[in-house]
């Protein structure tokens, strides 16, 4: 059983919904296509998911032994940057990542300036009846939450999760990453337009459909 639910093993339980192919689920996670393809044919073998026009969980139980296992290890071994982007699909609630985190996603990693490893919110968009059920999920894998960034002296660790409750959501999928649509992304940049003046010009080069008027180059920015 254990030789079995390895780390990626368990993150694939977590992931999957009912009709994802394994290449939707390798998006999500963020994890080459062959690491996923493997641990599926494992999975599947020990009778733990089923592979029938899509992935699915046999059960919830499952389900739940697989977050019981991902949670002790972020115990044991605290979550990294690049598994705290990836720990929000493990829940099972909506998100979308907003604020800079939507201009990175958006950005497809292209902007990703001002970010210290060692003070590092991740902004989540989530539904207001949801909060205290993400609360809860993010204290199991020892993720402090608030609705405002806390500062960097109050908290045990790197990592922080800052929950922005709206009524509903509009969810948009950018290369695995669920987001903020893109109107109300730039939205944000426009309203910080000093910090991410070179954000909003790389998305207007990016996407041919936008026409957002704005010029930068460093050599702007080093004479200003």
């Amino acid at each position: 059983m254990y030789e079995t639910l390895d780390d990626t093993a368990t993150q694939v339980i977590l992931a999957i919904e009912s009709g994802d192919s394994i290449r939707s689920v390798a998006q999500h996670l963020h994890t080459p296509y062959e690491t996923v393809r493997q641990a599926v044919n494992r999975l599947e073998a020990a009778g733990y998911i089923r592979y029938d026009d899509g992935l699915s969980v046999v059960n919830e139980h499952v389900r739940a032994a697989a977050r019981e296992l991902v949670a002790a290890s972020a115990g044991v071994s605290p979550p990294s940057i690049e598994e705290a982007y990836v720990i929000p699909q493990f829940g099972g609630w909506p998100f979308a990542f907003t604020r800079i985190d939507a201009v990175y996603v958006w950005t497809q990693g292209g902007y990703q300036v001002g970010r210290d490893p060692d003070d590092y919110p991740l902004f989540l968009a989530v539904r207001e009846q949801d909060v205290n059920d993400w609360e809860e999920f993010f204290e199991s894998f020892g993720l402090p939450t608030a609705f405002e960034r806390q500062p960097r002296e109050e908290l045990t660790g790197p990592l922080q999760i800052v929950l922005d409750p709206q009524p509903s959501l509009e969810i948009d999928d950018v290369e695995g990453y669920p987001v903020i649509p893109r109107e109300d992304t730039i939205e944000y940049m426009r309203e910080h337009y000093a910090q991410f003046q070179s954000a909003l010009s790389m998305l207007d080069r990016m996407y041919d459909d936008l026409d957002l008027g704005v010029a930068y180059r460093e050599t702007e920015r080093a004479q200003s």
